[in-house]
């Protein structure tokens, strides 16, 4: 089941954009866009509690269908009657197609028409992964969101006779058109397995307009009920990624949901929002907290410089995420004293306690959420123009 209302627009702007509050309506609940989506790739988002996911705002999540059929397989998670109840999520869940890991094994796999054969990173096991079986396993995986099988069309050449160069239009076009064809299998089998979930169709055609065109054209013609633009942030230069998202998503169909696969940062949200997407993911807020980098509202801070060692500030001084304003959830700007200091979360970092992953993991989550939450605020109140100009003098004011 799926049901996207739009709720809101950009309309009351001196200079509009395409940029829409709506609702989405799933099997196991509402979300309320623009959302963005925390991955959590085998079933758990790293380092965050379910609760915590709660407490901060989540509304739905991702998990991976090609790592979760290596681990534990699909005989683990049918005995508990899908991915909910196998992970504890009592919301909704998205799941990819497997089509962007298989694209990350590079040589490891090999690309035919009826699928992609490779070997195990697991176990050296020889698999082969096809349309129809990436729909059987997401079937099994009760995902309210199923995502087609696709080729993801890389921005440096995969062909030997033309490797280290940018992508042709020969190879862009005919990644996009297997995964055209590809779509269409996948959607009958989705239908063929009685699946009460929704299916999305993705736009690939690499850095190529009139080939992103030819793709959304297709999918249009075969009215998946959501459509997802991915092969972005794939390797390519900033300007070609926005340059490419300024194109088509203007184009996509405006009673459908939209969802920008793997972006990005807190700009590319903004940029994203401008454009028409309603659905954001991407690994960077958890990745980047492990590796200790925070997102604020006035920019972003590295835990590791030596001189955050005896600094009492929170990370973001506006945030009343746990790490920042603890259980009271009273920001620092606002009295609350109960968060962790900026010396203690580098103290963490360079003892390699676990704790200090987990806190900034937290952070940086709850500040991608709220940044949405302020998105849709904005533009429930008609003042999304003015939300982005502040939002990016803040940014560029530093921390």
């Amino acid at each position: 089941m799926l049901k996207f209302e739009i709720l809101q627009t950009d309309a009351a702007s001196t200079s509009p954009t395409h940029a829409r509050r709506g609702r989405l309506t799933l099997n196991h609940g509402v979300v309320e866009t623009p959302i963005f989506m925390p991955v959590g790739t085998y079933g758990t988002v790293k380092g965050v509690m379910p609760r915590s996911l709660h407490e901060m705002g989540a509304q739905i999540i991702l998990g991976n269908t090609f790592h979760l059929w290596m681990r534990p397989g699909l005989d683990v998670v049918e005995k508990f009657g899908g991915l909910h109840q196998f992970e504890k999520w009592d919301k909704p869940i998205l799941t990819d197609s497997g089509g962007f890991q298989v694209w990350s094994l590079g040589e490891m796999r090999k690309i035919s028409e009826e699928g992609v054969k490779f070997a195990s990173p697991v176990n050296g096991d020889k698999l082969f992964l096809t349309p129809e079986i990436s729909m059987q396993i997401q079937t099994t995986l009760n995902s309210d969101i199923v995502m087609q099988f696709d080729e993801c069309t890389p921005y440096l050449s995969v062909e030997p006779k033309t490797k280290g160069l940018i992508t042709t239009e020969r190879e862009a076009r005919l990644s996009m058109e297997l995964s055209l064809r590809w779509a269409k299998r996948c959607q009958d089998e989705f239908a063929r397995l009685n699946n009460p979930n929704a299916l999305f169709g993705i736009v690939q055609g690499g850095m190529f307009e009139h080939l992103r065109d030819e793709s959304l054209a297709g999918l249009e013609e075969m009215d998946f009920p959501g459509i997802a633009v991915g092969g972005l942030s794939v390797g390519e230069p900033k300007d070609h990624m926005m340059r490419v998202l300024e194109h088509v998503g203007p184009r996509l169909p405006l009673h459908k949901p939209h969802y920008l696969m793997g972006v990005g940062t807190p700009e590319d949200l903004i940029a994203g929002v401008k454009n028409g997407i309603d659905m954001f993911d991407c690994v960077m807020p958890t990745r980047n907290a492990r590796n200790g980098t925070l997102f604020s509202r006035y920019g972003d801070l590295k835990i590791r410089n030596a001189r955050h060692k005896s600094d009492a500030q929170p990370l973001d001084v506006t945030c009343t995420c746990y790490a920042c304003a603890g259980s009271a959830g009273v920001s620092w700007d606002q009295g609350g004293r109960e968060g962790f200091s900026r010396a203690y979360l580098h103290h963490l970092d360079r003892c390699g306690e676990m704790l200090g992953p987990m806190l900034a993991s937290i952070h940086n989550l709850h500040y991608y959420l709220n940044l949405m939450q302020e998105v849709r605020d904005a533009l429930d109140a008609g003042r999304f123009a003015v939300f982005v100009s502040q939002f990016h003098a803040d940014r560029a004011r530093g921390v």
